[in-house]
């Protein structure tokens, strides 16, 4: 009887001593290669081995971009609190130096509302201009000074001569005024010109 090529015979049924046929698995993955070295597993992948020191270089450059960035904020921040004190400064000064000027102009004025202050010749409606103009004078810092009796000071005083005064004094006074000094704040713009008596 011929036997068909085609149909399957299982195994132990074949007729002949010849050798069986190999069984072959469906998935050719398991198998297992017996002549190759069994070497130790690697953990991570090779893109994940060779992306770790670039993560370190990355970081790094991160850390001193960030540095720099900080090193000039705080270069900027100081620059910029150096220049507002600077303008405030220049500011004081400019406006210290215009009201200057205007009691500077208004000296005249002053001198003559004292004169008529020591005749008492304040009267009337002349006394209200003369109070407004002492006051905003006043809020300005403005003050006159030099008064009989106190202390010669040649900071603060000018000495233009030798006027005796009665009673007892220590130290060299003042015991004539001839015109008042105006101070402006801590700023004498005049000094008060004064006779002075010597200690006795």
């Amino acid at each position: 009887m011929t036997q068909n090529p085609d149909e399957f015979v299982p195994d132990g049924e074949a007729g002949g001593d010849g050798p069986e046929a190999p069984i072959i698995p469906d998935d050719a993955s398991q198998l297992i290669d017996m002549d190759s070295p069994v070497d130790a597993p690697i953990e991570g992948s090779a893109d994940e081995r060779t992306a770790a020191p670039a993560a370190s270089g990355v970081e790094g450059d991160l850390a001193a971009a960030l540095a720099e960035r900080t090193a000039d904020l705080q270069r900027l921040h100081a620059e910029y609190v150096n220049y507002k004190k600077r303008v405030d400064r220049d500011r004081d000064v400019a406006r210290q130096k215009g009201v200057e000027q205007v009691v500077n102009d208004l000296l005249p004025v002053l001198d003559a509302i004292d004169a008529a202050r020591q005749h008492e010749e304040f009267e009337g409606g002349f006394r209200l201009v003369v109070d407004a103009l002492e006051k905003v004078t006043g809020k300005y810092g403005l003050v006159a000074y030099g008064e009989v009796g106190e202390e010669f000071d040649p900071h603060i005083h000018e000495a233009l001569m030798q006027v005796p005064l009665e009673g007892d004094h220590q130290s060299t006074v003042v015991s004539a005024v001839v015109q008042k000094g105006i101070r402006l704040g801590e700023r004498v713009i005049r000094p008060a010109r004064v006779g002075v008596a010597d200690p006795n």
